[in-house]
């Protein structure tokens, strides 16, 4: 019995040892599977997949942005009134009468004025504000609801507004009478031609866009804000960081992209303005006061003459200085920003 008992264990020993050397010591590992190679996508099938994503924006563009601007290309080459066929060809006439014209240059020169100008304005402006609201405090979603209602008022309504408000006998001088009568500065008239003064005129309107934008480029600001981790300003604090320091060496710097994003859109901005410049000054006032721009000129010259062709010409130009500007920007300020979003392409 014993002796039967001992050959079966000998038996299942062998077995075992056999098994071991045959799976290669890992009794417990399940046998290896197959992998099977992904299967790629074709190079029709990822073109044709772009195609129906991008087909219908590119067609948008093309009939609401390049068709009109070959139109408009085209119409600068006559002398047309805006009716009937352009039979009359001048040729580069318009271009030449634009690019020669002094109201051009110094309605440009009004651009970059106000380009500049809002920048220094409203970009610190508005990264101060955003950073104050920032912070935890009661109230902060009224403050910056109330904030950025302005921006959404239309553009006419607000220079309706102002343009009564600031007139020589308006609300904004009778008010600095009353004021000044209190004081004992003034006899009770106060007249102070806000629109009309050239010296005046260029800073009336910095004040109404910066009142009426600003409120956008903080929101933007605190969109930026947001993005920024609170971990950083907890580690810089206690480190012994101080508030402005936590702002100045790790929330600006991170903000920097947001910057450079709302810059080029106020830049691009700056260069179209419009609405308010024709509903405050009108269709003379604007170059007297030194406040004309270069769509303003465009509407003046074009639309309410009656010289369409002109108009076309002078819309060609404009869209050209606003391409080169914007373009340089991107070249040279947004590269950092573009250049991480791009993906290799698959060989």
């Amino acid at each position: 019995m014993s002796g039967s008992a001992s050959a079966a264990k000998a038996a299942r020993e062998i077995s075992l040892d056999e098994s071991i050397q045959v799976g290669g010591g890992d009794t417990t590992s399940p046998p290896p599977t197959a992998i099977h190679p992904r299967h790629r996508r074709t190079r029709w099938q990822t073109r044709l997949e772009i195609s129906i994503l991008s087909g219908p924006a590119i067609i948008v563009f093309l009939a609401f942005v390049m068709v009109p601007v070959l139109v408009a290309l085209y119409y600068g080459f006559f002398s047309w009134k805006g009716y009937g066929p352009a039979t009359n060809f001048v040729g580069l006439a318009n271009y030449v009468w634009t690019l020669t014209n002094k109201a051009f240059w110094s309605a440009l020169l009004h651009n970059g004025m106000i380009l500049v100008l809002s920048l220094l304005l409203q970009g610190p402006l508005a990264i101060l504000i955003a950073l104050l609201l920032n912070q935890k405090m009661r109230g902060r979603a009224i403050i910056r609801m109330l904030i950025f209602v302005p921006y959404v008022i239309a553009e006419a309504v607000v220079g309706i507004g102002f343009r009564l408000m600031l007139q020589d006998v308006g609300a904004v001088n009778g008010l600095l009478a009353k004021i000044g009568h209190f004081l004992g500065l003034t006899d009770g008239k106060v007249l102070i031609s806000w629109i009309s003064n050239p010296k005046l005129a260029l800073w009336t309107l910095m004040f109404i866009l910066t009142w009426k934008y600003i409120g956008f480029a903080i929101i933007l600001m605190l969109a930026g804000l947001q993005n920024v981790p609170e971990e950083l300003s907890e580690a810089a604090a206690v480190d012994g960081a101080t508030y402005w320091q936590i702002q100045r060496h790790i929330m600006l710097p991170l903000l920097a992209p947001t910057i450079r994003i709302w810059a080029f859109l106020s830049i691009i901005g700056s260069m179209q303005l419009f609405d308010l410049v024709y509903v405050i000054w009108g269709q003379y006032i604007a170059t007297i006061a030194g406040t004309s721009t270069q769509v303003w000129f465009m509407a003046t010259e074009g639309q309410l003459k009656g010289q369409l062709g002109r108009g076309s010409a002078i819309s060609i130009v404009v869209f050209a200085i606003s391409l080169v500007v914007a373009f340089l920007y991107q070249r040279f300020v947004l590269r950092r920003d573009t250049e991480g979003a791009l993906t290799e392409r698959e060989g």
